[in-house]
């Protein structure tokens, strides 16, 4: 059967739009897909850290969502502590810190933890389940190779730590990539956080001689540069250009 011109191209065009209709219509599903998953896995994160999971139990979407009935996502103004009334999903605190317009650069003293700019807001997750009040921090900083992303919990009176788990970065296996071994986040539990003058004692030092058994954990072995990120990470978000405002505000409260 002979087909014109026009009908070869015409089906060839038709061809064309389904396929790029269905690229498109596939492209979107598994955007909302990853973008679902992504969030189920920070959702993880916060209940683990908080300590709301028993160890080993499978975190499905049903049970996460159970456990996050007592858990409230706040966004923060940094500067000031005062909530703002837009939800969590709407904030990007790592992309608005690219942003001169919703960051400020980070104050010389704590450049230690190489963050180049603060953004203007923060999210926190306020745990309010009884017997486990925390609250959970967003952490990140650079280590030798990477910026380490992660969450610190602190128990609500900030007498303490609750746990610390970094989710991604690039650290050397065995040595800076060690902040994974779960007997070293346990170490940090239960660690006091600010002095009587209310400064940021918790953080690393060298293995094996903490100055003050009370605030500090032993360093990696052999992971300097990856131990000393860390440190400056917990004393940035801690203190007055982090989360200090905040904690300060709701240890008032």
């Amino acid at each position: 059967m002979d087909f014109s011109n026009k009908y070869v191209i015409g089906f060839a065009v038709g061809i064309c739009v389904v396929c790029s209709a269905l690229v498109s219509f596939f492209a979107v599903s598994l955007g909302a897909r990853q973008d679902a998953n992504k969030v189920l896995d920070q959702q993880r994160q916060v209940v683990t850290v908080a300590g709301l999971a028993a160890p080993g139990e499978a975190l499905t979407q049903e049970r996460v969502d159970e456990i996050f009935k007592d858990i409230q996502p706040r966004v923060i103004d940094r500067k000031t502590g005062e909530y703002i009334d837009v939800s969590v999903e709407d904030v990007d605190p790592i992309r608005m810190a690219k942003d001169p317009e919703t960051s400020e650069e980070t104050p010389e003293a704590f450049k230690g933890a190489q963050i180049a700019r603060l953004p203007d807001q923060l999210e926190v997750f306020e745990v309010t389940k009884p017997g486990s009040e925390s609250i959970v921090l967003p952490i990140h900083g650079k280590g030798l190779w990477s910026t380490m992303y992660g969450y610190l919990s602190i128990k609500r009176d900030l007498s303490g730590v609750v746990g610390i788990t970094f989710y991604s970065h690039g650290e050397t296996p065995g040595l800076g990539g060690e902040i994974d071994n779960k007997a070293w986040q346990a170490s940090w539990i239960d660690r006091a956080i600010y002095d009587a003058e209310g400064d940021v004692e918790l953080g690393v030092v060298k293995a094996n001689a903490p100055r003050n058994p009370d605030y500090q954990v032993d360093g990696l072995s052999g992971a300097t540069i990856t131990t000393k990120g860390v440190d400056a990470t917990i004393k940035l978000w801690l203190g007055p250009a982090g989360y200090g405002p905040y904690l300060q505000r709701i240890q008032g409260n």
